[in-house]
């Protein structure tokens, strides 16, 4: 009994605090997503000022970062749900870390070009679906106790919002002091430090078992759409999710455009107002696990939802002097990132209860399809939108889409839950049952 000891086996009175595996995991994310900031804000700018890239060549950029989950992650989800994933992010780990540390060398031998940026773009952009769709799937082999899943997403959450408070300013300062192509380094450092923390784990993840009947791709890919189009809750949260994810990337997108060419913001100014407001993120996780328990949970999640969808039109209404109009930027992404602090953590919660094991792949991979899908969309909007009709012009269009969005997330059934939904049954046990 004591000889395999899990994270299913922890007394709750420490919750994840006395799980040394998720918490290796968990600081080597951290990490990551601290070096993912600095990649998201100086490969545009790479584009921008190394080689004077127009709105639509940035917009491309953004696009191919994030167009693999439209074309992979349901492919990778499917594979995922049969092998190890721990295998699967420590190779991931490596084609990143391999990739990025690219860009300084070919910048220092002075052949980095567009067009390698923008493959180099794309292939990273490959790396991190396979790595995406694999760790949210590995997460419950850490924290196989369904009541934890909720600290585990704060906690995921605290991380990702701690890394859009410091990412930026770091991206920023790196920028200015070693240009943008040198400081993707440092997301190269970030990749091999998750590499190590992935290899100190000793947790045993057990092998999928085999399934009572063959399995074919198609059908699984099926399968897994069905699991989340079929339930209420999943579909509501994968749709608004597309459309939250298509609105932030498209007002981030126009805003580095806007600050840089119209304001002439530098990049230390444009990391320093992500930074500053990326500070509501890290309340909204902090304070996640305290409202949720204090709240009714299908409301946390419409205040929360709605504070996101209303953050840009703060953008839009800025004005007056310089100081002013970076005030208002600032309070404008701190009401969104505070608003997506809360939400992620219920969301992911959410999908994690709702989903048996058996099917977290692919659940998880439709998910990053409908999710990453509308980012690449978004980045891709922005950059023809901003060349078309003028960067601020096409926020005030992005605000006043993002607050529409309002309809949709009034009349969802996860604005009216009151909690967890109760753990479901694996598809596999309850097809041998029927067959008997």
């Amino acid at each position: 009994m004591t000889a395999e000891r899990t994270p299913a086996a922890e007394p709750s009175e420490g919750g994840l605090w006395r799980n040394g595996d998720f918490l290796k995991f968990w600081f080597g994310e951290t990490l990551s997503l601290l070096g993912t900031q600095v990649t998201n804000l100086a490969l545009p700018l790479t584009a921008i000022i190394a080689f004077n890239a127009t709105d639509e060549q940035v917009g491309v950029l953004r696009f191919l970062q994030l167009v693999p989950y439209l074309g992979l992650a349901l492919v990778f989800g499917v594979w995922v749900d049969r092998v190890r994933r721990r295998r699967i992010m420590l190779g991931t780990n490596l084609v990143r870390m391999v990739l990025l540390a690219l860009v300084p060398v070919l910048y220092w031998a002075d052949v980095l070009s567009m067009a390698s940026l923008l493959v180099i773009a794309c292939a990273v952009g490959v790396a991190s679906v396979l790595f995406d769709v694999s760790w949210m799937s590995y997460v419950p082999t850490l924290v196989r106790d369904p009541k934890h899943y909720v600290e585990a997403g704060a906690k995921m959450g605290m991380s990702s919002s701690a890394a859009d408070v410091a990412g930026p300013g770091l991206a920023g300062v790196l920028i200015g002091a070693l240009t943008a192509p040198v400081a993707l380094i440092v997301n190269a450092f970030s990749y091999l430090v998750s590499l190590v923390t992935l290899l100190l784990i000793r947790t045993p993840e057990p092998r999928p078992e085999p399934p009572a009947v063959r399995r074919h791709w198609p059908t699984e890919l099926r399968d897994g759409l069905r699991w989340v189009l079929g339930n209420p809750v999943l579909r509501s949260l994968a749709l608004i999710g597309f459309c939250c994810n298509f609105s932030m990337v498209t007002v981030w997108t126009m805003f580095l455009l806007y600050g840089t060419r119209d304001l002439h913001l530098d990049s230390t100014t444009l990391g320093g107002i992500f930074a500053a407001a990326s500070v509501g993120g890290l309340i909204g996780a902090a304070i996640s696990r305290r409202v949720i328990r204090r709240f009714r949970l299908g409301l946390v999640y419409l205040v929360a939802q709605s504070a996101l969808l209303l953050g840009p039109m703060l953008i839009v209404l800025a004005a007056g002097p310089r100081p002013v109009m970076v005030g208002m930027f600032v309070l404008s992404f701190f009401t969104t990132y505070l608003g997506l602090g809360v939400a992620g953590v219920i969301i992911v919660s959410l999908r994690q209860a709702s989903t048996p094991k058996s099917m977290m792949g692919r659940m998880t991979a439709v998910f990053r399809t409908l999710l990453f899908g509308g980012g690449a969309l978004g980045g891709l909007s922005a950059g023809l939108l901003s060349g078309r009709i003028g960067a601020e012009n096409a926020l005030t269009a992005a605000a006043v889409a993002s607050a529409a969005v309002l309809i949709a997330l009034v009349l969802s059934p996860v604005s009216r839950l009151r909690g967890l939904p109760p753990p479901p049954e694996e598809p596999a046990r309850t097809a041998e049952r029927s067959a008997a």
